[in-house]
């Protein structure tokens, strides 16, 4: 500490775009929906900050970042699918394009419905990967990821619907939606 002017010392974290899908019976469960939007606003502020306002992955800061000029706040989960947990570790501001890079399945999903233009969708997978190439990472494509989820459910290696839960504070969630049919209504 200088004074009282306190340095925060943070690192990036580039494996940070390598976080694990949601499961599909957790999508729409998050702490944000159960703690409620003070929780949310109380928590993304603390993670922004704990990083001086720089994307944990890529480390731009928020004035730089590509397309928005701001943070976004990523749920982290430690998830063991075998058990059908997925435990909230903590939250982690992320810019934009890093964001989108986790996600996606569902950047794919926008592409389909013409609700983002190819071009940024190209920019996007382009920043990502050039982020882990630099750190001498890579992520497996998005076909081959649910080609091995396809497999480990078949071999009974994933928990069964009905059983996945959200845990927070010990706290056990249930999934949004009773069964897959009723997910594929809700998000088509």
């Amino acid at each position: 500490m200088i004074g009282s002017l306190r340095l925060k010392i943070w690192k990036r974290a580039p494996s940070l775009l390598l976080c694990s899908s949601i499961p599909k019976p957790m999508h729409g469960v998050a702490p944000r929906e159960v703690l409620g939007r003070n929780w949310w606003n109380k928590e993304r502020r603390a993670a922004y900050q704990s990083t001086n306002f720089r994307c944990k992955a890529c480390g731009v800061h928020k004035e730089r970042a590509k397309y928005h000029q701001w943070l976004e706040a990523h749920e982290l989960y430690r998830t063991d699918y075998r058990a059908g947990r997925m435990t909230y570790i903590e939250s982690v501001p992320l810019c934009h394009f890093c964001h989108n890079y986790i996600h996606d399945g569902r950047l794919h999903h926008l592409l389909r419905k013409g609700e983002i233009h190819h071009a940024k969708f190209t920019n996007i997978l382009q920043h990502g990967d050039a982020i882990l190439r630099a750190a001498g990472l890579s992520k497996d494509n998005r076909a081959d990821r649910d080609e091995s989820m396809k497999e480990a459910i078949l071999r009974g290696e994933v928990a069964k619907w009905e059983d996945w839960r959200m845990v927070l504070d010990g706290v056990e969630i249930p999934p949004k939606h009773e069964s897959y049919e009723a997910w594929e209504n809700y998000f088509e």
